[in-house]
């Protein structure tokens, strides 16, 4: 519908959000009247949960429309940073983002178009932005056939049928971006557009790993049939005391129909209009988030990383040749699987589960290891490099060989982590340390282990650094 640009406010030093909306948006004066109209109403929308309208000009050369600035990422980056939600801050998220729903239905306009990215995290407390402008955008001229507004897996089915959007709408868009927060992935699936949707018009979605409870409510709230979704004011009453059943909403829905025909002149080809930037484009990527969101679950993973980190960094100390082999050996092999996964899990995802995905990624994993190779070693050249600088460092204050070499490890195992492709290196490792920093319990077995290994090579470090199989330092024949 426009960009978006951080502006202030000259009266008051404030930072506003300023949308320039799109010519085509508001294009000419029966435009600008609805913008008008539609500002009109949203005036009347005040909640600490939505990123309220400051100003507008329908009429100006630009129209445009202020709206308070939220400082924060949204939903769907901070559940790509940091997991999914959890717990007590999952309810509140959820009771939340439902309160400004209701706010913006009580100011009599619809959002159209709740979705993570229109969901701002304000520390845990989620702000809702965008709100009702969904709505001015909703113009012949823009949708008309082989057009949509919105983001698949977040539309509700009655739109994708063509039909007008009702409070019942924002409620399953509401529920499917509860159900991103609590499990990291879009409720339905990944894929084309035309998949996504499909599953949305047949009520096939994954609410697997939610808490039991949470999960009837949403179950209820995304089901296809908008008559059977619970209302606004039922789901705040069951939010603010879980566990007891929503009133005639909640008993078992039929199953989704075989086939729900199009309405007349709905779309068949659609194209996704994005609000955020008003560009055909598909839909924004909500990757799939491992699972793990806890406070104390992110530092003791943090703790076990920085500790394998610098058990890389004493085995450099202590055998720099074999340390530097077992390491490469393995960077390569993470590279290689971490790849052959992503291939297997893209190829499920657009086409389906196969009885042959297990041997076909048996059977293709060498070559992904192969395909691998060359970005493996641009990583490894550009890690060496800084690995290098830091043995400098450490030669221009006369650090002793010990102390450099376990510098240089320790530059070398982090860069590998953080150099260009070293996603596909933490991708494997988080996955081994997530098990481990899950529970007290682990976490303290894993950091035994790492600890008694690093003692192991502290003792051997003090009878000198072993340089098998070479026989001396780099350059040592040089002299």
């Amino acid at each position: 519908m426009g960009v978006v640009h951080l502006a202030r406010n000259e009266v008051t030093g404030d930072r506003v959000a300023l949308k320039i909306l799109r010519p085509q948006i508001v294009g000419d004066e029966e435009g600008r009247r609805r913008l008008a109209r539609e500002v009109s109403s949203l005036r009347r929308v005040h909640s600490r949960w939505v990123a309220e309208i400051v100003d507008a000009d329908p009429w100006g050369p630009v129209p445009y429309v202020v709206m308070r600035y939220v400082p924060g990422r949204s939903l769907h980056d901070e559940v790509a940073e940091e997991g999914p939600v959890r717990g007590r801050d999952l309810h509140w998220l959820a009771r939340c983002l439902l309160d400004a729903v209701a706010a913006v239905h009580e100011g009599g306009v619809l959002h159209r178009d709740v979705k993570p990215s229109n969901v701002i995290m304000e520390g845990r407390t989620p702000v809702l932005i965008d709100f009702g402008l969904a709505r001015v955008a909703d113009d012949p001229r823009i949708t008309h056939t082989g057009w949509l507004l919105g983001t698949p897996g977040y539309l509700p089915p009655e739109i994708l049928r063509g039909d007008d959007a009702t409070p019942a709408s924002d409620v399953h868009s509401w529920a499917a971006t509860v159900a991103f927060a609590a499990t990291g992935r879009p409720p339905y699936g990944k894929g084309p557009s035309a998949a996504i949707m499909d599953r949305a018009r047949r009520g096939e979605h994954d609410l697997a790993g939610i808490e039991p409870d949470l999960r009837r409510v949403l179950d209820a709230a995304l089901s296809p049939d908008p008559a059977l979704r619970p209302t606004v004011t039922e789901l705040r009453a069951w939010l603010r005391h879980p566990g007891r059943p929503l009133p005639g909403r909640t008993a078992e829905r039929p199953p989704p129909r075989p086939d729900v025909p199009e309405a007349a002149g709905a779309p068949r080809t659609l194209t996704i209009l994005e609000s955020e930037d008003a560009t055909l484009q598909e839909p924004e990527g909500l990757d799939e988030v491992p699972a793990g969101s806890t406070a104390g679950e992110r530092a003791r993973r943090f703790v076990l990383a920085a500790g394998l980190a610098t058990l890389v960094g004493v085995g450099f100390a202590a055998f720099p040749w074999s340390t530097g082999a077992v390491v490469l050996v393995l960077v390569a092999l993470l590279r290689g699987l971490s790849l052959a996964g992503s291939v297997h899990g893209e190829r499920r995802e657009l086409r389906g589960a196969r009885w042959y995905d297990g041997p076909r990624l048996v059977v293709g994993t060498p070559w992904h290891l192969v395909r691998s190779l060359p970005s493996t070693v641009v990583l490894v050249l550009w890690a060496g490099g800084l690995a290098v600088a830091a043995g400098l460092l450490c030669y221009a204050v006369a650090a002793g060989t010990t102390v450099t070499l376990l510098a240089c490890g320790l530059t070398f195992a982090v860069m590998l982590a953080c150099g260009p492709g070293g996603s596909r290196v933490r991708g494997p490792v988080g996955a081994l340390l997530r098990p481990a920093a899950r529970t007290g319990r682990r976490w303290c077995v894993a950091l035994l282990v790492l600890a008694g290994i690093a003692a192991y090579l502290g003792v051997r470090l003090h009878g000198g650094v072993d340089w098998t199989p070479a026989g001396g330092p780099p350059l040592s024949g040089l002299g």
